[in-house]
């Protein structure tokens, strides 16, 4: 890059570098932005396609989650790049949407060329955007519908819609009723469902039907010693956050033995001492023990005697959620073990899952922490799966701790569509061009939801609007049938916040790519090191060449 100045071009820019200004910029941004959009259009709705990724590895994934395929494309350009953060924030969020919105937001940008084309500023845009968007909250919030959180009828259907369009759609209701029994166990107390404890375990082999819930944890670990029981009964569960072996000295000693016989005493005192560790544990009456660190050989030995289920090196996130299944207290001191430290379990088992060992912590008692064993023919299957569980989950406890719904199948953007053309016409000005663009990108979710359906994108819009325009707010398109239909009634129904969530994140990435007008790219570094010279690190002059080998 430089300025003539004086007949003398000053060059700012380090050689290689590149920018592109004005409408050359801001068209390479949308063309990247809608072409992420594009890649992901065609996964929308039940009758959405699938798409295969290979990386550079040549591991295979196949999914139609819009996250997903967005963070597994190897993407370049800084605009393209800003529409996957939008997946990923919904992702992060609400759990689903991810498509919805980074297709919204490629629409957007789609309508504002078409404005910068009759000569209307990106601020005027911009700023009609963000009065869009704002009203598109307060209209859905209007129309949206309060579910109680123990209304499981309306729950299940809810984890249906996330689930539809997904390779899981063969045990749907199944599915559905695991994930809402799932949501439901681990609600706290301020009415809110944390994921966290809600362990999602793959193994392949089986079928999908076989995916089933634990009401307990499942951990994947095995006994610590093969003489231990399997199974356990009724069992008094023990969690410990420390170690079950000879306690070494914190700081460095060295220990002469003259004799034979004082060498077997030094060994003996060792041995007494885990012996009276696992003394104290036997005296609690638990018969299974969780052990977040390590259990020696002579520990082992004697849990073993006592008829003790031990698994050691249990992860912390495990050992939380199986206090709040067993309703067990985490004890960090065998010194301080009690009876009352202990939880309960109908039964504790090792189990042989696909090959591996297992133990289930299962029938326990008003567990606040469950666990979701994911089943599959392949991989692949089990993998897609296991997104499709987790966008479930996502959408039930946000339903859970929002309370609020809205109809599917393109019934609130069609509404949205037709109350922001209202809302422009009185908004008046530039600002009113800006909100019919806004206006009509929201009609592009029933449209692409009708193409991905193989049916006529226009006709189905015009039915969809003379049907909103008759007051049917909660109409939608049937892709089966063709005809707009009673989203609620149909049982296609959303949380409000994934809507919310799709619209403002969409509008705001949309808004930030479309007042871009300059894009000034560094020249790319050569070596590791952010272009090292040749030769060795500059200051090193006279080093001879060949003398960086030695």
């Amino acid at each position: 890059m430089s300025q003539q100045l004086g007949g003398q071009p000053i060059i700012i820019l380090r050689q290689g570098a590149t920018r592109s200004r004005g409408e050359e910029a801001q068209t390479n941004n949308f063309a990247a932005a809608r072409a992420v959009a594009a890649a992901v259009q065609s996964t929308l709705g039940p009758i959405g396609m699938d798409k295969m990724l290979i990386d550079g590895m040549g591991d295979i994934t196949i999914t139609n989650d819009g996250v997903t395929i967005l963070k597994e494309m190897d993407i370049e350009h800084p605009a393209a790049k800003m529409m996957v953060e939008i997946a990923k924030t919904q992702d992060a969020e609400v759990g689903d949407g991810t498509t919805t919105a980074v297709i919204i937001a490629g629409e957007l940008l789609k309508n504002a060329e078409g404005l910068l084309a009759q000569k209307v500023h990106p601020t005027s845009i911009a700023e009609g955007y963000r009065m869009a968007a704002a009203k598109a909250l307060v209209l859905l919030d209007g129309f949206a519908i309060t579910v109680k959180p123990t209304d499981t009828a309306m729950l299940k259907k809810i984890a249906e819609t996330a689930l539809t369009g997904k390779n899981s759609e063969v045990a749907k209701d199944h599915l559905c009723d695991i994930i809402v029994k799932a949501v439901t166990f681990v609600i706290d107390t301020d009415g809110t469902a944390d994921l966290a404890h809600i362990n999602v375990e793959k193994k392949v082999g089986g079928s999908v039907d076989d995916t089933a819930l634990i009401e307990g944890m499942v951990i994947d670990k095995e006994r610590a010693h093969p003489n231990m029981p399997k199974s356990v009964k009724d069992a008094k569960v023990l969690l410990l956050n420390a170690a079950l072996e000879f306690k070494k000295t914190e700081v460095n000693a060295k220990i002469n033995i003259s004799s034979l016989g004082r060498a077997q005493a030094f060994l003996d005192g060792e041995e007494q001492m885990v012996h009276a560790m696992v003394d104290k544990v036997i005296k609690s009456k638990a018969n299974v023990v969780f052990c977040q660190k390590g259990i020696d050989d002579v520990a082992q030995h004697y849990l073993t005697k006592a008829g003790i289920l031990a698994i050691r090196r249990v992860k912390k996130s495990d050992i939380e959620n199986l206090a709040r299944a067993t309703g067990a207290t985490i004890v960090n001191n065998v010194d301080t073990i009690t009876a009352k430290d202990l939880g309960t379990a109908g039964l504790v088992e090792e189990k042989t899952v696909s090959d591996d060992e297992m133990i289930y912590v299962s029938k326990c008692k008003n567990p606040k922490a469950v666990s979701i064993i994911v089943r599959g023919g392949t991989e692949h299957v089990v993998d897609e799966l296991e997104r499709a569980i987790h966008d479930a989950l996502m959408v039930v406890s946000v339903v859970v701790a929002g309370k609020k719904i809205v109809a599917g199948g393109g019934a609130p953007e069609t509404e949205l569509s037709l109350r922001l053309r209202e809302y422009a016409a009185s908004v008046g000005g530039r600002g009113q061009l800006a909100i019919e663009a806004f206006a009509s990108a929201m009609e592009i979710i029933p449209r692409t939801l009708a193409e991905n359906a193989g049916l006529d994108p226009i006709d189905m819009l015009v039915a969809l609007r003379a049907a909103h325009e008759a007051g049917k707010k909660t109409y939608g398109l049937d892709v089966y049938s063709g005809k707009p239909v009673d989203m609620l009634k149909a049982g296609v129904v959303e949380p409000l916040r994934v809507k919310t969530q799709a619209i403002s994140s969409a509008a705001e990435a949309a808004v930030m790519i479309l007042r871009i007008d300059d894009v000034i790219a560094s020249s790319k570094a050569s070596g590791p090191a952010g272009g090292m010279p040749p030769g060795g690190m500059g200051g090193m002059g006279g080093m001879p060449p060949g003398m960086g080998d030695y």
